[in-house]
């Protein structure tokens, strides 16, 4: 089986458009936060982790925590999806091989460093969410805020919102 299959034209606009209704997705620099999410939900600041004095060790075990969380919270063949603002989108299966770019990264990183990165799963049961300018990630759902709280990554120690 193949991971990060491309979305179609019109899985494109049909999941985005539910993304921006859904979530009110309204996309800024500097109005936070950029999106609603419904409750349960617990929004982490990351902003320790941006810069050239970052703990890479952080990253690694940010994707770690995040594989580990979206495999219990799926089922074996189940695709989610991998979201990149303004840019191709994908479903991807947890279960399957993260292929890398020439940067060491996903395909669509976990790590909101440039860009909204968002992995949800198909339902919008539950979400992983990337603010890059707020340095944020928003997680909601109640069992994946319960896995993450089991495996909790070394970024999620300051919490700017809960809900």
């Amino acid at each position: 089986m193949k991971n990060w299959i491309p979305f179609t034209e019109k899985e494109d606009k049909q999941i985005w458009k539910k993304v921006y209704k859904n979530f009110k997705f309204n996309p800024s620099v500097s109005k936070f936060p950029s999106f609603k999410v419904p409750h349960p939900f617990i929004t982490y600041d990351i902003s320790d982790y941006f810069g050239e004095s970052a703990d890479v060790d952080a990253y690694d075990d940010l994707e770690e925590k995040a594989l580990l969380a979206f495999k219990e919270n799926t089922l074996v063949e189940e695709y989610v999806l991998a979201l990149n603002w303004q840019h191709e989108c994908y479903w991807v299966n947890p279960r399957l091989k993260f292929e890398r770019d020439e940067f060491g990264e996903w395909t669509i990183p976990i790590f909101p460093d440039g860009d909204y990165y968002f992995f949800i799963q198909k339902d919008f049961k539950w979400g992983f969410l990337g603010h890059p300018w707020e340095r944020s990630i928003t997680i909601f759902g109640k069992d994946l805020i319960n896995t993450f709280d089991k495996h909790k990554p070394i970024m999620f120690h300051e919490i700017l919102r809960k809900g």
